[in-house]
């Protein structure tokens, strides 16, 4: 013996008790999926996207700090009311331009008075001769912007590849107020918290029995189906409350949108078509960090006063908390999401039935990034369109129907599948005489 111990191949699935030393090592992330800094494949693809890097609210008198896509930057508003995204080391000798002045045409950088434009341009360099065309043929690195209802978007793909800024049909909804959110950071991979779009299972256990953050019926275990859309894909969540049929359908917008349909329903009051509350946002840090912002709606009524759209706010469940013990005791997304490693293994995961909905968006979004990356392609879905003012229909949402139960549970069943599909079509919308208490 060399003193050496021999290799232990890890076996894909264990099938013995007490074998986890056979199970020691872990394979590498899926970097296809994962990685997003500058040259890597999802990187590149979400690059072509406009992304939220900042609230409007936020920008004020002194520039801000970012990194985005592992890139860092810095974005401030001018005082001529522009906003300008720059690469974080100036042009010069590399002092960060987090300590430059705002001023009305641009930035200045603190070390020699350098004077950045938003578009990039070098406006002034103080300390050259005052014939000097040196700042004439160069520029700084500079990104698009685009300000929106309070959110500002960057474009850092390309630049002749940059596509009009687009619109999700819920940016602006008759009858509802729709406003930028909250913004909050997770310690965690951008791919592993969009995996939640697509997994209504869990909110049966970690928010409905595990910590009751959300209604009882949330704890009905419901039918479900998965479909592909123009823009993405979505799950249909169909529960049996009473004589009610309740429909849940959450959207997935490619490259990293989740909209969420509101989270106090209980199914027990009929409704058609109930939008999203929240269109989130989960924009890569870099590759074990990730940036959530969002836009919030609720209905324009008076129960959705100030204190209510406060707490549906401060409810997503998204959010750190104060200590180490209240989170083992109440956990939420944040901790789900954050705890399966800073990068998700995809390889060492077990996904059964239940996981569908992740197994096909996976796979259509590793078909988008290499149409888009290795064959030079523009997305084929998403939050993406080559038309300026494009509307992208989406379809999260809760309906809440009146249907009886059908005679038998296996007939129940059928009827819930049937139901969840006329929801995700639009029939009820179009119809909704339909929804009368008889079968079928």
């Amino acid at each position: 013996m060399n003193g050496k111990a021999a290799a232990v191949k890890r076996p894909r699935t264990l099938k013995t008790t007490y074998s986890a030393y056979y199970y020691r090592d872990e394979p590498a992330p899926d970097f296809e999926l994962t990685a997003v800094g500058p040259g890597t494949p999802c990187g590149e693809y979400m690059r072509r996207f406009w992304q939220p890097v900042a609230f409007s609210r936020d920008l004020g008198d002194l520039p801000v700090r970012l990194r985005i896509l592992g890139e860092n930057l810095v974005v401030f508003r001018a005082g001529s009311g522009q906003v300008g995204l720059l690469q974080l080391h100036c042009s010069h000798r590399g002092t960060s331009l987090e300590y430059g002045r705002v001023e009305a045409a641009g930035l200045r950088c603190c070390y020699h008075g350098w004077l950045y434009g938003t578009d990039g341009r070098v406006l002034e360099t103080p300390g050259e001769p005052a014939d000097s065309t040196f700042k004439d043929r160069m520029c700084h690195g500079a990104y698009p912007t685009h300000e929106y209802n309070g959110i500002v978007f960057a474009y850092l793909g390309p630049p002749d590849r940059k596509p009009p800024f687009p619109f999700l049909d819920t940016f602006d909804l008759p009858g509802y107020r729709v406003f930028a959110g909250r913004r909050h950071t997770m310690p965690c991979n951008w791919l592993q918290i969009k995996d939640n779009a697509m997994d209504p299972i869990h909110t049966v256990f970690l928010h409905a029995a595990f910590n009751l953050q959300f209604t009882p019926s949330f704890m009905i275990m419901p039918e479900v189906e998965y479909q592909e859309t123009p823009a993405g894909t979505i799950y249909i969540a169909t529960r049996r409350v009473g004589d009610n049929v309740w429909v849940r359908i959450n959207d997935f917008v490619y490259p990293n949108i989740h909209q969420y349909a509101l989270e106090d329903e209980d199914g027990t009051q009929v409704k058609f078509f109930s939008r999203p509350y929240s269109t989130m946002f989960t924009v890569p840090i870099d590759d074990a960090n990730s940036l959530n912002i969002s836009f919030m709606r609720v209905p324009d009524t008076p129960e959705f006063d100030d204190a209510r759209v406060q707490q549906i706010v401060e409810g997503i469940g998204q959010v750190e908390r104060r200590s180490y013990e209240e989170s083992q005791r109440d956990p939420g997304d944040f901790e789900a999401q954050s705890s399966q490693r800073p990068i998700a293994i995809h390889a060492v995961e077990h996904l059964g039935a239940t996981d569908r909905g992740i197994t096909l968006m996976r796979k259509l979004l590793r078909e988008e990034i290499r149409a888009v990356v290795q064959e030079g392609k523009d997305p084929s879905r998403g939050f993406f369109s080559r038309a300026a003012g494009a509307v992208i229909p989406t379809y999260s949402q809760n309906t809440v129907v009146r249907i009886p139960p059908a005679p038998t549970p296996d007939e129940d069943r059928r009827l819930l599948q049937k139901v969840g599909r006329k929801v995700a079509a639009g029939y009820y919308v179009k119809h909704p005489e339909a929804a009368l208490p008889v079968h079928g």
